[in-house]
């Protein structure tokens, strides 16, 4: 700090080289530099003086250390009395311990500010990717589900072995789009979709030219009314409505509705469904999470493996375990597997199966979607796994079956060796003076 303000101004907006001077002495050796005559001193710098049009007789200068770096340099200039001592570099070099305290801070600071600005610009970029390829897959996969309708019925005519292995490749393929769809819809629920509300307008306002074309080539003007209905399935805003819920009833049913599913696997399924009290949650997203998370589980564990699923009462609400014990996931993965479309397998020996294949190829977006839907509807989703020891790798294959496997003599040393657990938590539902919804 100068007395003049106008020196103090200047010398603000002043810059030099860290090897020049006294102060690059300083950076170079580490150590305190005491100058009692600047005009004797061959470090000196003199440009400095020059460009703030002050005269420095005398000088001392201390490091500002920060761990074991030198961040800058503190000067003091012209000492009133006598000429600087090693007293003076005691006291000077204890207010540098401060000062580069703060210098670092800011710093850090600094860079904590960009790192913040760089990931929201990162997150806002990912929301406007997600989001388009929310809208962009709407109407191709529209056009092409209804497009393989219409094939299918053209090739009735034909036998249905020359045909039909082909076109459920196409429709189970397909599927696996839409359930992308689906879930990147899920995802962006709470964006707001004009394309809706810009064809329904479109259709409004041109209904009656559509009912002259179409009577036109086709006789049937009912069909305006069938366009509409597939502009409102396909585009139309979907209404969540929240309700109680027992929930060891609907897990019950949702296994039951699931079991064809997965018939074709050899995985054990336990479970204990217990009774808890009600929940409080639209059906459409706990559907999504328990049919997932099941999906998971088995896709996770190897023929002839076990999947516990448990529900019973924790606190005042209700509490959900499913827990496989089958591969696991390493422990890199375990950090990111809600970050979304991240896979916990390598991709090397990632492939495309039928869902609740053993090692079945997930888009990564699932548990991305169940992470949102936890937030957005006041339950908590934990998990913990460890990753089968015989195969610690990413990389590292289960051959599948536990009878096949090199390292297992029985069972049990499968169950042992690794598995993960997903516990999902829902607070009771809110006394509202109704009865809540219960399962066959």
């Amino acid at each position: 700090a100068y007395e003049d303000r106008a020196t103090q101004k200047r010398a603000k907006e002043i810059r030099f080289p860290a090897d020049k001077g006294v102060a690059g002495r300083v950076i170079k050796t580490g150590e305190p530099v005491i100058v009692p005559d600047t005009s004797k001193d061959p470090n000196y710098y003199s440009v400095v003086d020059e460009q703030l049009g002050y005269d420095s007789r005398n000088m001392l200068d201390v490091p500002l250390r920060s761990s074991d770096r030198i961040v800058g340099v503190l000067c003091a200039i012209n000492k009133k009395e006598g000429v600087f001592d090693n007293i003076d570099v005691d006291l000077l070099s204890m207010i540098a311990g401060t000062v580069a305290l703060s210098v670092e801070n800011a710093r850090v600071s600094n860079e904590l500010k960009k790192a913040y600005k760089e990931v929201t610009s990162l997150n806002r970029a990912k929301d406007n990717v997600i989001n388009h390829l929310s809208h962009e897959l709407k109407t191709p996969v529209a056009i092409l589900a209804s497009s393989l309708n219409i094939l299918t019925r053209k090739l009735t005519a034909l036998p249905e072995e020359t045909w039909k292995p082909s076109i459920e490749r196409a429709q189970r393929n397909l599927d696996r789009i839409k359930d992308i769809e689906y879930e990147v819809e899920d995802i962006m629920q709470d964006k707001q979709h004009k394309t809706y509300g810009l064809l329904s307008l479109i259709l409004d306002q041109y209904t009656d030219e559509l009912e002259s074309l179409i009577t036109e080539e086709a006789g049937d003007v009912p069909i305006v009314e069938r366009v509409r209905k597939r502009v409102e399935e396909i585009f139309g805003p979907k209404e969540i409505v929240q309700e109680e819920i027992i929930l060891d009833e609907y897990v019950k049913e949702r296994l039951e509705h699931i079991k064809p599913l997965f018939s074709h696997r050899r995985v054990e399924i336990i479970r204990n469904l217990l009774p808890t009290p009600p929940i409080y949650i639209p059906l459409d997203p706990l559907e999504k999470v328990i049919d997932g998370l099941i999906k998971n589980a088995i896709e996770n564990t190897p023929d002839e493996g076990k999947v516990e699923i448990i529900v019973q009462k924790k606190g005042n609400g209700s509490e959900l375990v499913v827990h496989d014990y089958g591969v696991g996931i390493i422990e890199e993965a375990q950090r990111r597997i809600f970050e979304g479309f991240f896979a916990t397998q390598d991709t090397m020996v990632y492939s495309s199966k039928r869902p609740y294949d053993f090692n079945a190829g997930g888009k990564g977006a699932d548990l991305l979607r169940m992470k949102i839907f936890s937030e957005r509807y006041n339950f908590k989703i934990d998990m913990a796994s460890s990753r089968c020891r015989f195969i610690p790798k990413e990389s590292d294959i289960c051959p599948g079956r536990i009878s096949i496997c090199a390292f297992c003599t029985n069972k049990e040393d499968c169950y042992h060796s690794g598995g993960t657990i997903f516990s999902l938590y829902f607070p009771p539902a809110p006394k509202r003076g109704r009865s809540a919804r219960a399962y066959d």
